[in-house]
């Protein structure tokens, strides 16, 4: 396939070049070129894949924006000094304080410049809790801004080119996060659900008609990103990889990249900016600084996110940090030859818990899922891993909620789940824990101690229900605690789980203004590392729904300022 640049007006040749400033990457990457190219700086964008979007376009789409104009505008009343207290309380210094500060500082002048050079239009889920609400300067309310959904065909005759979403539908039914909260309901709390279903249903088919085609989440950031760089004439050579940075461990001046195997050598006067994902995919540097337990494939992030930029600037001498960390995510098992299938409510759910190989539960279902899979490492380290884990309910829940992002309220259990040993289904809590493999006794035990306490709606155990984050996926009508029921009709099902991820959260150590530091803490001048390429700005936590496409896109623009003032050339 041709790369994109090739057709663009603007676009530069596949050849050998000099611009001001390179960008590796075209998810959070676009937002470095944007803001670049507005401060008058030539770009280039080279991107591995032949599609546009990186993980962005596969993720939810969320933004969490403290303190933002997005915020400040729908009255959240929301302050840079509550948010700082928040983050110097959860990160709990497991990254320099330098790079949640920078964040915060620059967070406000990115919205605006997606304002100025791209179609989004931001607005704040309002409830969608940070994921530790209790902690100092944390907010119920939440900090996560969305996309409303964007018409794709902004994009003209570059629409193919957008990465597709984890979930590809044939009909358009352009779902916001804010959307999902309620669709998931539609059964239990039809005067919100079904409303919210009608409108974005009447706006995915009432669009078609109108030859719209409209993207919500990841797909519709991507988008809205993708439209800017078109509009601003930056060209992007698709199918182009690193091979390696022009440079010493002092100063970086450019690259090498592989287009359609042939090697291109591109002179940056400014600088580059590394944007190419984590080791979602490098399955040797998985279990190398992760665990070796960890399946292989099992990420959600882009299959071209490979560790490039990270083992690039390596070669250089820059130093890595949180290699360990990732933002994982528990996931539904694939079936043979296909991915994870996405879970984010189900585990709060009333009518459910999640047991391991011994028939026990093991940690607080309903808690955020970078904390979960961190959870399961915890377990794994101190010698007590979680070898197999089964997602367990009934049929009340099976009848109210969808799952899986695949079934709706009483669709049944798909045969090819069973065939595959994925689900299991039993009249018994007995009969469940023999199909399931489990101790009989252990399993019957966990279901009576489960089901006295959710019957008082209390946790005493792992505190489900305790955090506004656990109830905001919950099911309102349930009470004492939206996120407990007990399990005492059948049928019951079990389905397994595996512990994916939405991407590594590990990689280069950079500072406030984005710079990629060598190992001895020194910086490498002209190179810059954003989003999942560096080490995670947050350390070992995740602040809340959107922190790792936030802290991307903010980085992206203070890398993009930092090489226009720079004065290199």
């Amino acid at each position: 396939m041709s790369s994109l640049s090739t057709t663009l007006p603007a676009g530069l040749p596949v050849a050998d070049t000099c611009v001001d400033l390179l960008v590796v990457g075209s998810g959070t990457g676009m937002a470095a070129a944007l803001a670049a190219r507005e401060r008058g700086l030539s770009v280039l964008i080279v991107e591995k894949s032949t599609h546009v979007g990186g993980s962005t376009a596969r993720s939810g789409g969320a933004l969490w924006l403290p303190a933002s104009p997005v915020l400040d505008e729908a009255g959240a009343n929301d302050t840079a000094d509550r948010a700082a207290t928040y983050l110097d309380s959860v990160v709990a210094a497991s990254a320099p304080p330098q790079r949640s500060a920078g964040f915060l500082a620059h967070s406000s002048a990115t919205v605006e410049m997606l304002r100025r050079t791209t179609p989004l239009r931001l607005f704040w889920a309002r409830d969608y809790s940070d994921y530790h609400p209790e902690e100092p300067g944390g907010s119920a309310a939440g900090r996560t801004c969305e996309c409303h959904p964007l018409d794709t065909g902004l994009l003209g005759g570059y629409r193919a080119r957008l990465r597709p979403g984890v979930m590809e539908a044939g009909v358009s039914i352009p779902t916001t996060g804010a959307d999902y909260r309620w669709m998931n309901l539609v059964a239990r709390v039809p005067r919100k659900g079904i409303p919210t279903f009608g409108k974005r249903i009447a706006q995915g088919l009432g669009g078609q008609l109108l030859g719209r085609h409209y993207a919500a989440g990841g797909q519709g950031l991507a988008a809205g990103l993708f439209a800017g760089v078109l509009r601003a004439g930056i060209p992007v050579w698709t199918d182009t990889a690193l091979v390696r940075l022009e440079g010493d461990g002092d100063r970086v001046s450019g690259a090498v990249v592989d287009h359609q195997g042939a090697e291109v050598r591109i002179t940056a006067r400014r600088g580059v900016v590394l944007a190419t994902g984590g080791f979602d995919h490098s399955m040797d540097m998985r279990w190398k600084f992760q665990s070796e337990s960890l399946g292989a494939n099992l990420s959600l992030g882009a299959e071209s996110n490979t560790g490039d930029g990270i083992r690039a600037g390596q070669e250089l001498g820059a130093g890595t940090a949180l290699m360990d960390q990732a933002w994982w995510f528990p996931a539904v098992a694939p079936l043979p030859g296909k991915p994870p299938a996405v879970m984010l409510a189900e585990r709060s759910l009333p009518g459910c818990l999640i047991v391991n190989q011994n028939g026990h539960r093991f940690a607080n279902e309903s808690t955020d899922y970078m904390s979960f899979g961190q959870r399961l490492l915890e377990l794994e380290r101190s010698g007590s891993p979680v070898e197999t884990m089964w997602i367990v309910f009934d049929q009340q829940y099976r009848n109210s909620y969808v799952f899986g992002a695949q079934l709706f309220p009483r669709m049944r259990i798909p045969r090819a789940w069973y065939d595959a040993g994925i689900a299991v289904r039993a009249d018994s809590h007995a009969g469940l824990a023999s199909q399931l493999g489990l101790p009989v006794s252990a399993f019957t035990q966990t279901m009576t101690r489960f089901n006295e306490s959710a019957s008082a709606g209390q946790d005493p155990d792992f505190g489900r229900g305790r955090s506004a984050y656990d109830r905001y996926y919950g099911d309102p009508t349930v009470t004492p605690n939206p996120n407990l029921r007990p399990l005492l009709r059948g049928p019951f099902y079990g389905v397994k789980m595996v512990l994916s991820d939405l991407g590594t959260c590990g990689g280069l150590q950079a500072d406030e203004r984005a710079r990629v530091l060598r190992e001895d803490g020194g910086v490498i001048t002209g190179l810059y590392a954003i989003g999942n390429t560096a080490a995670n700005a947050f350390g070992t936590t995740y602040p809340g729904a959107g922190a790792t496409i936030a802290q991307g896109l903010v980085y992206g623009y203070v890398a993009a300022r930092d090489a226009a003032e720079s004065g290199r050339g």
